[in-house]
């Protein structure tokens, strides 16, 4: 399938939800939201680049300065290292 080629082609593992566990998807749609609230619902891009420049600022912020409670206190790159 043409996601999957996409995905496999900038390095994004695709994972499927398993049946009857809806906290999965939950997880998912908070993360959209979150990434929807700081980037398209609080400024105005001219452009598809100026975007994506403006969601991989916002990703290094969150991977790499975002203390987690789930992650016991450590940004997702400290957690992952």
């Amino acid at each position: 399938m043409r996601f999957d080629i996409i995905c496999e082609a900038n390095g994004i593992e695709h994972r499927l939800t398993k049946p009857n566990h809806r906290w999965t998807n939950a997880q998912v749609e908070r993360m959209n939201r979150t990434i929807k609230d700081a980037t398209v619902k609080r400024f105005r891009h001219e452009s598809h680049d100026q975007l994506r420049a403006h969601l991989a600022d916002f990703m290094a912020a969150y991977n790499f300065g975002r203390r987690l409670k789930t992650l016991s206190g450590l940004t997702p790159y400290e957690y992952i290292c």
